[in-house]
């Protein structure tokens, strides 16, 4: 779940777009992979999701932030031509990581797909054993088809402590039968602890655009840049679930899988992102309400919750009772037995996606019990069991990030072709 450190920039005039312009949908075999859920709703795993999602974006954590350090009891303060591919995802607890299956070399690896980063980096047999221990590694040794690039290097950092680095070399790939045969493969020599310490996931799949790629001297080409051009439709498609599996897929929008039309709105990617603008929410039957801080926004799979403008924050959390602030866990909590309200969001300027009420509680982490700084205290019922909200604050970094909890109300489709992104309900 992570995005490179870097200022998504957001060109005002947005690209025109017309709806001519949106790919047909093939009725052609699909090359899928499919994306799965493992494991049970689980104390504290919020403060990995908070951590991990404020550290790909730089955004300094709350100073009394203390998940992994308390007890469950807290403070609080207010190619070939014309192929698809299909590829299942399995999200991990709280639907906190979706992982799916790829090859390289033959090996099968489960891997993070994340339309926010651009680099394709594995485990491996060069890592030091305490840090590969636990994770399937790709022995580039036992592929026919791997060749080193002499002198290549990567270095990505999504966060003070998260990050990894290596060498490079390249491999045929295949995602759900969708094949790259010289698609450039990165291959850790270091990783940073958060990486070492979630063995579920091998590395990961950069599907942003292009020029986020970290490789030196030359930066490579994403997976996604290069089988779009043998594509039946220079398409991909996240068609992610909560708690059960869903499916990327490549070549072909499956009509079948949402509702309605697709709502397609122009991306601006010279941030590298599949960035679009996202100016009006509503919260419940409420009528539509201005962002005032208006920040674009980005369609990112490595993200497990929602960070939006404060003024969206404020405006929906105003209908929780008993939501507050709590910097001991680093974002709004409330009790449990709350009603929570859906959410709509705009998707570009035309569409607005609702997100359901109950995706919007991310885990339950206990009842309050006094201490704390003066700054975090305050004071709750005791006995009261709280939850952490899956939609946060962005924290004035100037981009909204609309991660999975907005990918499981949304079927999404990312347009190679047009630099496009398309939205709709998924189909019942």
């Amino acid at each position: 779940m992570h995005v490179l450190l870097t200022s998504a920039l957001y060109v005002a005039t947005l690209l025109s777009y017309s709806a001519s312009a949106a790919p047909h949908y093939s009725q052609a075999q699909s090359f899928k992979v499919y994306r799965v859920a493992t494991g049970n709703l689980r104390t504290k795993s919020h403060g990995v999701a908070i951590k991990k999602a404020y550290e790909k974006y730089g955004i300094p954590l709350p100073e009394d932030f203390a998940p992994f350090t308390t007890s469950n009891t807290f403070t609080t303060s207010n190619t070939s031509h014309g192929q698809t591919g299909t590829v299942t995802n399995t999200p991990t607890q709280q639907d906190a990581e979706f992982l799916s299956p790829i090859t390289i070399g033959g090996q099968t690896m489960m891997m993070d797909f994340d339309t926010g980063s651009s680099d394709l980096w594995v485990f491996n047999t060069g890592l030091p054993q305490n840090q590969a221990a636990g994770h399937t590694d790709f022995d580039p040794a036992k592929s026919t088809t791997f060749k080193a690039q002499k002198g290549s290097t990567f270095s990505i950092s999504y966060g003070d402590n998260s990050n990894a680095a290596g060498i490079v070399g390249t491999d045929t790939v295949n995602i759900g039968g969708a094949i790259v045969n010289s698609q450039a493969v990165e291959l850790a020599t270091s990783v940073s602890q958060e990486f070492i310490q979630d063995t579920a996931s091998n590395g990961l799949v950069g599907l942003a655009f292009s020029k986020l790629n970290t490789v030196k001297p030359a930066a490579q080409q994403t997976f996604f840049d290069n089988v779009s051009p043998t594509l039946r439709e220079p398409v991909l498609t996240a068609n992610l679930k909560h708690a059960t599996t869903g499916a990327y897929e490549f070549g072909k929008i499956d009509a079948t899988q949402f509702d309605g039309p697709l709502h397609w709105t122009a991306v601006d990617e010279s941030s590298g992102f599949w960035q679009f603008p996202s100016s009006t929410f509503a919260v419940g039957n409420g009528s539509v309400q201005h962002n005032t801080q208006n920040s674009p926004a980005i369609a990112d799979t490595g993200t497990s919750l929602l960070l939006l403008d404060q003024s969206v924050v404020n405006g929906y959390y105003s209908q929780v009772q008993g939501a507050a602030m709590s910097t001991q866990e680093g974002g709004v909590i409330f009790p449990c037995s709350s009603s929570m309200p859906n959410l709509k969001i705009a998707m570009g300027p035309d569409y607005m996606a609702t997100i359901p009420g109950n995706l919007l509680t991310f885990s339950q982490i206990g009842s309050p019990v006094a201490g704390g700084s003066a700054k975090a205290r305050t004071k709750r019922a005791a006995g009261t069991e709280y939850c952490f909200g899956a939609l946060q604050s962005s924290a004035g970094n100037g981009v909204q990030i609309m991660g999975d909890i907005m990918f499981k109300s949304q079927f999404v489709a990312f347009n190679n072709g047009n630099n496009s992104v398309g939205f709709a309900p998924h189909a019942n």
